[in-house]
C-alpha cells in the first residue's frame, strides 16, 4: 500500500511540475495561496493590538502563525486524503493540481520577461510599472540598469522561495507540506517586515521563514552553480567557477541569512553586479553589492537569469526524481 502510494506521489510530482512548466498559474481561477493570503489578513486585522505593546505584538504575531499553519496543514491534508479515498486516479491528480499551484517557476519567468520585453521596447514607463507587481522597492525613478537588476535579482532570489525551496518540500511531504512552505513564505511577504507596523508582529513569521529557508537557499545557491555549468550552446553565456567564487564570498552580504545566497551565485554565473542601495516607500536603504561588474548589466540578463533558474530547477527535479526511484525500487 505505501509503495503503491510512493508511485502515485511520484507520478503527481512529475506532473505538477510539468503542468507549471507548461501553464503557470491559470488567471481567473482560485489559487490556494491567495486564500492563505485572504486568512492573513483576515487574522492580522482582527488580532492586531490596539495599544502597542511589543511583547502583546509579538504573541499576537506567534498566534497568526500557528492558527495559519494549522489551517493550511488540515485542510491540504484534508482534500489529499477524501480524493484518494475516493480514488487514487483522483488522489493522484489532486496532488498534481495542488504542485502545479505550489510552484511558480513559469509564473516568475512570465512576469520577469514582462519588464525584459518593455525594455527593449524602449518603454520605461511599462517597465517601472511591470516590475512594481515583482518587487517590494521604489520603481518610479529607476533607469534602465537599475530596473533590470532589480527584475534579476526577483528571479535570482525567487529561484529559492518560488521554485527549489517548494519543490524540495512537496518532494518530501507532498503538497500537505508544501502548502504549509508557502504559508510561511507568504507569512513573511505580508508581515515580516523591520518598520513600526511589524518590528513584533511580524517577528515571529520572519524568524519562522529565515528558519525553514536555511538549508533550501543554500541548496538552490549551489543548484544555480551546477546549471552554470552546463554544456551546450544554451550556457556558454554562464560562468560556473565565478558563480561559486562569488556565492562563497558574497552569499551573507544581506541581512536576511538566506537571500544572498542565491543573488551571489546568479550574480557570478552572469558576471554582473546586483544588490546597492533601493527606496523603499521614500526611505533609502544601504544595501551591499553583490558579485562584480566584470560588464555592465543589460536587459537580456533577465532572460539569463530564468534559464539559470528552469535549468537548476530541472537538477533538482531529475535528482527528486532519482531518489525516489531508488526508494520505491
Amino acid at each position: 500500500m505505501l509503495r503503491e502510494y510512493l508511485i502515485y506521489h511520484l507520478a503527481a510530482l512529475l506532473c505538477g511540475y510539468i503542468l507549471d512548466l507548461l501553464i503557470g498559474d491559470p488567471h481567473g481561477i482560485p489559487h490556494p495561496v491567495a486564500w492563505i493570503g485572504s486568512l492573513i489578513g483576515a487574522l492580522e486585522k482582527r488580532l492586531f493590538p490596539g495599544a502597542r505593546e511589543p511583547a502583546k505584538e509579538f504573541r499576537r504575531g506567534l498566534l497568526v502563525c500557528l492558527i495559519v499553519l494549522a489551517v493550511t496543514g488540515i485542510l491540504a491534508f484534508a482534500a489529499i486524503a477524501v480524493s484518494y479515498r475516493i480514488t487514487p486516479y483522483l488522489g493522484a491528480a489532486v496532488e498534481a493540481v495542488l504542485t502545479c499551484y505550489i510552484l511558480a517557476a513559469r509564473s516568475l519567468r512570465d512576469e520577469s520577461m514582462k519588464v525584459h520585453n518593455d525594455l527593449v521596447n524602449g518603454d520605461l514607463i511599462k517597465a517601472r510599472y511591470d516590475l512594481s507587481m515583482i518587487v517590494g522597492r521604489d520603481t518610479q525613478d529607476l533607469d534602465q540598469a537599475a530596473i533590470t537588476r532589480a527584475a534579476v535579482e526577483t528571479v535570482a532570489e525567487n529561484a529559492s522561495d518560488g521554485v527549489i525551496a517548494p519543490l524540495l518540500c512537496t518532494a518530501i511531504g507532498g503538497p500537505v507540506l508544501g502548502l504549509l512552505y508557502k504559508a510561511v513564505n507568504t507569512m513573511d511577504s505580508m508581515l515580516g517586515y523591520r518598520n513600526d507596523r511589524y518590528e513584533y508582529f511580524g517577528k515571529a513569521a520572519a524568524k519562522l521563514d529565515d528558519a525553514v529557508n536555511f538549508i533550501p537557499s543554500r541548496l538552490s545557491a549551489l543548484l544555480l552553480i551546477a546549471a552554470a555549468a552546463f554544456p551546450g550552446k544554451m550556457f556558454r553565456l554562464f560562468d560556473a567557477g565565478n558563480a561559486y567564487r562569488v556565492w562563497k564570498r558574497d552569499r551573507l552580504k544581506h541581512k536576511s541569512p538566506n537571500s544572498a545566497q542565491t543573488e551571489s551565485a546568479c550574480a557570478g554565473a552572469l558576471g554582473v553586479r546586483l544588490g546597492g542601495p533601493s527606496k523603499y516607500k521614500g526611505i533609502l536603504v544601504e544595501k551591499p553589492y553583490i558579485g562584480d561588474a566584470v560588464r555592465e548589466i543589460e536587459p537580456e540578463d533577465i532572460r539569463l537569469a530564468n534559464r539559470l533558474m528552469f535549468a537548476a530547477e530541472a537538477v533538482m527535479m531529475a535528482i527528486t526524481a532519482a531518489v525516489w526511484f531508488v526508494i520505491i525500487l
